[in-house]
């Protein structure tokens, strides 16, 4: 691992390039741009208030951000795996020709759809000072959600990538695989319920639900259960090492099959 930081800090301008790249090509031919970051959660969470407040009645002034919270940091993790799997077969071409850290690809997929999410939280205030949710002496849960949520998911592409060069159709399963994800995360439903039931694991044992329950906890001001910060902490660090390693083991034989 302090071989593969040693790297990328040698090739920092390149990932810089990439990173800008990856903007660039998201939002190209888009008159909106980068608002689009803001603009779409906000009006995501606006049609997931109306339904599911109506359905739920939960009419109180923390519902929308307790989507909108929860709705931006699974939509990070859903794209930016999604991108980063296809990462290094759309730069096929480039991977045949010059070398460079292949590693380097996923990586950055990562690192633009974070910057984009940084930028997204902007939403995310706004809809704070709409319901009148004032900030707490939780705020602090922020860093430690946003610093798990990022290896989480950069350990998870690294996976994906290796995955998707040798397997096309882990692209459609992954599509999935997010989805049910998605459902586990407790985005526009009460966790209560759930908890009390005997689908209480569902929750438990996702680790992309416990970094929302940590954030969420900074933005409505309780203290996640040490649980979360546990489990979410090791599942990162576990991703990571299986993720660098296994991409180290197999980015040889990327050539042969791109």
């Amino acid at each position: 691992m302090k071989k593969a930081i040693q790297n990328a800090l040698k090739h920092r301008f390149l990932l810089k390039e990439l990173v800008i790249k990856g903007i660039r090509l998201k939002y190209r031919r888009s008159y909106l741009g980068i608002l689009w970051s803001l603009i779409e959660p906000l009006m995501t969470t606006a049609v997931l208030v109306v339904v599911f407040g109506t359905l739920l009645g939960k009419g109180d002034g923390s519902f929308p951000v307790y989507i909108i919270a929860a709705r931006l940091m699974y939509s990070f993790f859903s794209g930016a795996t999604k991108n980063a799997a296809k990462s290094v077969r759309k730069n096929a071409q480039m991977v045949k020709k010059v070398y460079v850290p292949k590693y380097l690809y996923p990586t950055s997929s990562v690192i633009f759809y974070f910057i984009i999410y940084i930028i997204s939280l902007l939403a995310l205030v706004a809809v704070m000072v709409f319901s009148r949710v004032a900030p707490t002496l939780y705020i602090w849960q922020i860093i430690p959600a946003l610093i798990l949520i990022f290896f989480i998911t950069l350990g998870v592409s690294m996976i994906l990538s290796v995955l998707m060069v040798f397997f096309r159709d882990v692209e459609y399963l992954w599509n999935v695989c997010t989805m049910m994800i998605m459902y586990m995360c407790a985005i526009f439903y009460p966790v209560e319920k759930i908890m009390e039931s005997k689908w209480a694991f569902t929750l438990k044992l996702n680790p992309v639900y416990c970094a929302i329950d940590i954030f969420r906890g900074g933005v409505l001001g309780y203290m996640a259960e040490s649980w979360d910060y546990m489990y979410a902490g090791v599942f990162a660090a576990a991703a990571m090492v299986i993720g660098i390693i296994f991409f180290k083991s197999k980015q040889d034989d990327f050539v042969m099959h791109l």
